[in-house]
């Protein structure tokens, strides 16, 4: 799991100086899949591009189990199916828009590949996503 540099940032702004980022306020954020890392930089060039892909909405509010020092995701996540293309899809990523541009909060890397092709619809089941601060 990484936190992205401007969220780094976000979270020193906030602890140090009271400043809340941007996309606290909103009540929805967005999960995202990678092809590779997109690293602290938050870089979308390696963002899935299978024909049916889009940006999962996720509500802030209920969209995580908190376990302590670790969260996972609460429900059912389900993708597009792919109608063409193919991705081998190998990180995720929090992000604060349903597409363009983002805020990316956190990445990480999927325990195994998810190889999507036509008739696959990428999903996780719940508890499949982990997100931990250590």
């Amino acid at each position: 799991m990484s936190l992205s540099n401007a969220t780094e940032n976000d979270a020193l702004k906030m602890f140090l100086k009271g400043t809340d980022p941007s996309y606290r306020a909103g009540a929805t954020q967005y999960l995202a899949l990678f092809t590779a890392d997109p690293g602290e930089t938050a870089s979308l060039a390696a963002e899935a591009t299978y024909t049916g892909y889009a940006r999962v909405a996720l509500t802030k509010a209920s969209a995580w189990t908190d376990g302590g020092s670790t969260f996972t995701n609460a429900a059912l996540i389900q993708f597009g199916a792919c109608s063409a293309g193919t991705n081998a899809i190998t990180y995720f990523a929090v992000v604060d828009t349903s597409s363009g541009a983002v805020s990316m909060m956190i990445s990480g890397a999927l325990s195994s590949t998810l190889n999507v092709s036509s008739g696959i619809q990428p999903q996780f089941a719940i508890g499949a996503l982990s997100i931990s601060a250590d």
